[in-house]
């Protein structure tokens, strides 16, 4: 009964609780959170330091005595209590912004998962929803949310093929009255890629460099396919003199490191629709593939998947924001939202 109280002064909330970002989705007002998935802590006393983008900024740059978790690898929870800590900071982050709101608010909570996790890692998601406040816990497939958050009328009737390439997952999926008819999750996607340009540059030019050069140079210079050059400076500690130095570098470099990437997310791409139904295929050579996710910003990634799997590959609007603007939509319809997620 309290909870069925609070939560009628609660915003329902949308969630894209991802490996690199999160991004909140509150009922009928939008999108109003998007900060990094890290949490600064203490190491001796476990106090709470920083969350989100702030705790992100402090990422490889802070003593001994503190550490910048991640709590989540490859969409899995990795850190149980720091992902309650940094769920439950953006639940009340939320509602302090309301005029009027409850000082322990209980809102219903749709939440995109990979296609891959298993029973007992889709119950560590929704407990640790449950510790941070929710009354209602819905998981939802990220390539059924991201089709729901791109097709205008997204309903058990439409079919989709959807490529989601995130943070610590790449979902691909063919969809089919609300399920996911085939898929595959690779551990192949934004943060493998930081970790390859991380390694590239340490073989080749003896330079250590962090998460963060890694991915900003990743945004800057990462295509699919290259055709001219395109250079960037990046800065970092000699592996010899223990100084810092600085290299120019190009995006013929980092197709080089991110090469074997590309080629398993095309692969398993192409294997998913080589054992798919015919009929499905069919419908889907008429409506495309839709790519989402961070990853999708790649350049060139949707030209070379096209051409691959010989059916047109769309990027979606807006691909970082697909997944919570699809679980969102479904949070304003419950019938159809009971039928496509896991409670």
């Amino acid at each position: 009964m309290i909870n069925f109280i609070l939560g009628l002064f609660s915003y329902d909330l949308a969630i894209d609780l991802g490996t690199a970002n999160t991004l909140v989705y509150v009922r009928g007002k939008g999108i109003a959170i998007r900060e990094n998935t890290a949490v600064a802590r203490s190491k001796r006393a476990r106090e709470t330091l920083a969350i989100g983008s702030a705790a992100a900024k402090m990422l490889g740059k802070t003593g001994k005595s503190i550490e910048v978790v991640r709590p989540l690898r490859a969409g899995v929870i990795s850190d149980y209590s720091a992902a309650a800590v940094l769920l439950t900071h953006f639940i009340h982050k939320v509602h302090q912004s309301g005029t009027f709101h409850p000082r322990i608010p209980r809102p219903r909570v749709v939440i995109g998962i990979p296609s891959s996790i298993n029973e007992v890692e889709r119950k560590a998601v929704r407990e640790v929803a449950l510790k941070a406040g929710a009354r209602k816990v819905y998981l939802v497939p990220e390539t059924v949310a991201a089709a729901a958050g791109v097709i205008k009328n997204f309903s058990l009737e439409s079919v989709a093929a959807v490529i989601d390439v995130g943070g610590g997952t790449t979902d691909i999926a063919l969809i089919s009255s609300g399920r996911e008819v085939e898929s595959v999750s690779l551990r192949t996607a934004g943060d493998k890629m930081d970790a390859d340009i991380i390694e590239f540059v340490k073989l080749r030019y003896s330079l250590l460099i962090g998460e963060p050069t890694a991915e900003r140079t990743k945004i800057a210079l990462a295509d699919a396919r290259p055709a001219k050059d395109v250079f960037q400076v990046i800065r970092g500690r000699d592996l010899e003199s223990g100084l810092p130095r600085s290299v120019k570098i190009s995006n013929f470099e980092i197709y080089n490191a991110l090469k074997s990437s590309f080629d398993e997310i095309v692969e398993a791409s192409v294997a998913l629709f080589e054992g798919a139904p015919p009929e499905l295929i069919s419908d889907i050579m008429q409506s495309g593939v839709i790519l989402s996710g961070g990853g999708a910003l790649i350049k060139n990634l949707d030209v070379v998947l096209s051409q691959a799997l010989n059916i047109k590959v769309k990027l979606a609007e807006d691909p970082l924001t697909a997944v919570v603007r699809g679980c969102a939509k479904l949070l304003s319809d419950r019938p159809l939202l009971k039928k496509v997620s896991h409670v």
